[in-house]
């Protein structure tokens, strides 16, 4: 705990530093969204964002109407980290799951700093633990050792109901940071609904052996999430060929679901350094919001 605690902060510094140079002072953060919430509406003049219209409103008849704005007093920002039996890839201690937490406490750590209020809910086809939201460093070190004694009872996964559950429980607009693999089926409905009511930053977590797997010939492969194995021939045929691009199409989708519905999508392999992808997302939110 003391060693990961050390690691994460260094991290959490390391990350706000390059923010500071980087960007001159004039960064939006990434936990602020778009930093207004809704307030009021008022009559449309000359030089208006059109993009602010009310049109419910604007239907009565009675000329058009904009939205109007206030400042957000306070912002919540939610984790939903996927823990099931299929992020238990890659070498000891660097497994998906690992880099899904440690993802999750630096931003949290982060977050925490800026006087956000942070939560989590961890899920496999089950809610495996919940953080109701709060503020303080202290609620991001519960955080963070809530994660590092964690043992999932389920190993499988179920992406729709994490985002539903997440979805019921926070009603208010927050940043809702969706940890994951992300393979899973018949979950981007509710994820839509997600991207829609709160902002939406999706994290996939990958490693190298899910695609590039060896021709061995017939060996035993053992699913952490039925619990059953198979014995396959990767020495035959198109079976290689098969996974790395039924991977790859799923990644793309992925990817073109979330520029779709305005998702900022980064993924992270679990034997790169995670640092520089986390700084590029706050690069793209950070031009984003100030177009905002």
């Amino acid at each position: 705990m003391k060693n990961l605690l050390n690691k994460l902060r260094k991290y959490e510094i390391q990350i706000r530093k390059a923010i500071n140079s980087q960007m001159q002072g004039d960064f939006h953060s990434i936990f602020k969204g778009s930093g207004l919430e809704f307030d009021d509406v008022r009559a449309y003049q000359y030089g208006d964002d059109v993009r602010t219209i009310d049109w419910n409103v604007s239907a009565k008849g009675h000329g058009a109407f904009v939205k109007t704005f206030k400042e957000e007093k306070e912002q919540t920002v939610f984790f939903i980290l996927d823990v099931s039996g299929s992020q238990e890839i890659g070498t000891e201690g660097k497994q998906k799951v690992d880099i899904g937490k440690e993802v999750c406490g630096v931003l949290a750590l982060a977050a925490a700093k800026e006087g956000s209020q942070v939560g989590l809910v961890c899920f496999s086809d089950q809610k495996e633990t919940y953080i109701k939201p709060a503020k303080g460093p202290k609620q991001a070190y519960e955080m963070i050792h809530e994660l590092v004694k964690l043992k999932p009872k389920s190993t499988k996964t179920d992406l729709s109901k994490a985002t539903l559950f997440s979805l019921n429980t926070l009603k208010r607009r927050s940043v809702m940071i969706f940890i994951s693999d992300f393979i899973d089926e018949g979950y981007f409905h509710n994820l839509k609904g997600m991207a829609k009511k709160h902002d939406l930053v999706a994290i996939r977590i990958t490693d190298k052996r899910e695609t590039n797997l060896p021709k061995l010939g017939i060996v035993p492969v053992f699913d952490k999430e039925s619990k059953k194995t198979v014995w396959v021939n990767t020495s035959f045929g198109n079976f290689r060929y098969n996974v790395k691009t039924n991977y790859a199409k799923s990644e793309e989708e992925l990817l073109k679901f979330s520029k779709k519905h305005q998702i900022n999508y980064v993924s992270i392999d679990t034997d790169e350094d995670y640092v520089p992808k986390l700084l590029k997302l706050f690069k793209v939110r950070n031009k984003s919001l100030k177009s905002v």
